[in-house]
């Protein structure tokens, strides 16, 4: 795990749609930034304690800029909410370095993306990112309405772009029938609401696709990040045994005894807290490793994930 974070300003914020701003940053010394790829993500550290994550959608290309799109949500805890109310161009902030849980399968015959609402952020980097690179793409984007959909505009210019809006369709798109036409041997990538992506996951299991990649904003419905069980977590660099009692999280445990653990979004959607496990299995809950990763049982999601038995090893 890395700890860099980089200071930056606010060069730029622009009104894309109804609810959602795009703000461009750039180093505080005009300096090169860290290199990104499409699917990316950065920590916002905000001047109210908040740190939250949002995906870049600007091109890996570019190095003298890093460029967000936040949604104004109704559900704020306090982030996004204070993006729009309070940051200002010419505000400073910490950033972290840039993370990728959701990366392009670049060898890919063909890669249908799917982007529901804000979701359209990563996607329409990859969208963008494949083009240049002269691959075979094709893009739905699903909104409530128009002025809701941040870059549809130029986005439905595009050949192989589709949008569907509710409110004009009258009904939500039938992922079903969509899915149903495509080649089996594409990548799928969906970022989205959480009904929608769960609606994703769920029809391409059942047509048999195997190249499926997701993206969540927002841990999935009932994950809980405590467990009625105590157990113990060893931590090996530091030489420390810390009991994690019933009722509280990994992650409290090891920043109540003292640990400097990074972290973000508290759900298991950001991939920021991941930790390499050398012994036990973990009671995976988290949003972001795959399957096979999952199974593997060499890493994990401090924030939400726990323990299947009554002891961890850790790396920290």
């Amino acid at each position: 795990m890395s700890n860099s974070l980089i200071s930056v300003r606010v060069q730029a914020m622009r009104f894309e749609a109804k609810g959602i701003l795009s703000v461009e940053l750039v180093a505080l010394d005009d300096a090169t930034l860290p290199p990104f790829e499409a699917g990316s993500h950065i920590d916002l550290h905000l001047a109210n304690g908040i740190v939250r994550s949002y995906s870049l959608l600007n091109s890996p290309t570019e190095r003298h800029r890093y460029v967000v799109g936040v949604l104004n949500d109704r559900n704020s805890r306090g982030g996004s909410r204070y993006v729009h109310e309070q940051l200002r161009v010419g505000s400073s902030l910490t950033i972290s370095v840039p993370r990728n849980n959701f990366p392009l399968a670049e060898s890919a015959k063909h890669s249908v993306l799917i982007a529901g609402g804000i979701g359209i952020t990563p996607i329409s980097c990859m969208l963008n990112h494949l083009r240049s690179q002269d691959k075979s793409a094709e893009l739905l984007y699903c909104a409530r309405s128009r002025t809701e959909a941040a870059f549809s505009a130029t986005l439905l210019q595009q050949a192989g772009v589709s949008g569907h809006f509710d409110d004009e369709q009258g009904a939500p798109p039938d992922l079903r029938a969509y899915l149903a036409s495509k080649p089996k041997d594409a990548h799928f990538y969906c970022c989205g609401p959480t009904p929608m992506l769960n609606a994703f996951e769920a029809i391409c299991a059942e047509l048999g696709l195997p190249n499926v990649h997701i993206e969540r904003f927002a841990a999935a419905e009932n994950v809980t990040a405590v467990q009625s069980d105590e157990y113990v977590a060893e931590l090996a660099r530091s030489k420390k045994i810390i009991l994690v009692p019933a009722g509280k999280s990994l992650l409290d445990a090891l920043l109540d005894a003292g640990l400097d653990v990074e972290h973000s979004c508290r759900e298991g959607v950001c991939g920021s807290c991941e930790t390499k496990v050398l012994e036990g299995e973990p009671e995976h809950r988290d949003g972001v490793l795959s399957k096979s990763e999952r199974a593997s049982n060499k890493m994990m999601m401090v924030c939400v994930s726990g323990c299947k038995g009554k002891r961890l090893v850790l790396d920290l």
